[in-house]
């Protein structure tokens, strides 16, 4: 059975249109990361952090999964249905739910969720649509204590014991439109050099030398596509 693990970044989401923080156009361009992506910016302007969130949530319902979460949810869905003899596990950088939407139910965020918060007093991380501000009480404690469920700059991201398990137990690890430079994400290649083959889909060829085998260059909505259904009729 073909174990394969596939990490998405916020080049998989920006062919629906969703703005990234990183490049030309970036939020973060508009936007000082250490006022709105560290814990010490939220102690210090919770409100400022809470509005920007709570803007990139109430756009998200506007975007929809493209060709490429769908084809990853249908190879996923193919497995359950026992058409294909594999497992797909789905790290995604991402803090948007396109890959559920799509279908894909085998999702490891591991920088968060756009749609969920934290209370960080009792712990509770309810699933959240709507604004919330500093003084928006936790539905749990009923404390006002509740901030965006996103890991921040200085922060160690989400699910890296079962992440590392999946890296081990795969023979083929795949990297869908992500930059490649920010760390842990940027060293999964390495660390399945020894027993995975390796598979890089991304709009344009790296400029440097790459750890990838093999580097699909283009849109992620035409090659990945063609690389499930290629998958799919072997």
């Amino acid at each position: 059975m073909r174990r394969i693990v596939v990490l998405t970044g916020a080049g998989i989401s920006q062919e629906s249109g969703l703005q990234t923080f990183r490049g030309a156009d970036g939020l973060w361009n508009n936007e000082h990361i250490e006022h709105i992506c560290t814990p010490e910016g939220f102690r210090r302007d919770p409100l400022r952090v809470d509005r920007f969130y709570n803007d990139l949530r109430a756009r998200l319902p506007a975007v929809h999964p493209n060709a490429a979460h769908l084809a990853l949810a249908a190879l996923e869905q193919a497995a359950r249905n026992g058409q294909w003899p594999g497992h797909l596990t789905i790290i995604t950088q991402n803090i948007d739910d396109l890959h559920e939407r799509a279908g894909s139910q085998n999702v490891i965020h591991m920088h968060g969720e756009l749609l969920r918060l934290r209370c960080t007093h009792c712990g509770m991380t309810p699933t959240w649509r709507t604004d919330c501000y500093p003084d928006t009480p936790c539905p749990g404690c009923h404390t006002p204590a509740l901030r965006p469920d996103i890991v921040w700059f200085g922060e160690m991201p989400y699910h890296m014991d079962t992440i590392a398990q999946r890296l081990a137990e795969c023979d083929l690890f795949v990297a869908i439109g992500t930059s490649g430079v920010v760390y842990p994400a940027a060293g999964f290649v390495d660390s399945v050099a020894d027993h995975a083959d390796t598979m890089l889909f991304n709009l344009e060829v790296p400029s440097g030398p790459s750890a990838f085998e093999q580097i699909i260059p283009g849109p992620a909505t035409r090659t990945v596509p063609a690389w499930t259904r290629d998958l799919l009729d072997r």
